[in-house]
């Protein structure tokens, strides 16, 4: 089976760990650890977390990987 990764971002806010949340209750998982940088445009802490997937049909890069 294919395994598919999407790079989660987010401002630092609750939202960030909603969203992380959501994506582990449709099967993702995580992919190595959290990362967080200062965005000085816009003067706010930015997060990331990489989560990936196995699906039972062939990637495509057409796909929209939140759908999966």
């Amino acid at each position: 089976m294919p395994t598919i990764y999407r790079l989660l971002t987010e401002d630092d806010t609750s939202a960030f760990c909603h969203k992380v949340t959501l994506a582990l209750s449709k099967g993702w998982v995580l992919a190595g650890s959290p990362a967080m940088a200062f965005d000085s445009a816009r003067g706010v802490m930015r997060c990331a977390q990489g989560v990936t997937k196995e699906i039972s049909h062939p990637y495509s890069p057409d796909m929209k990987l939140g759908e999966q």
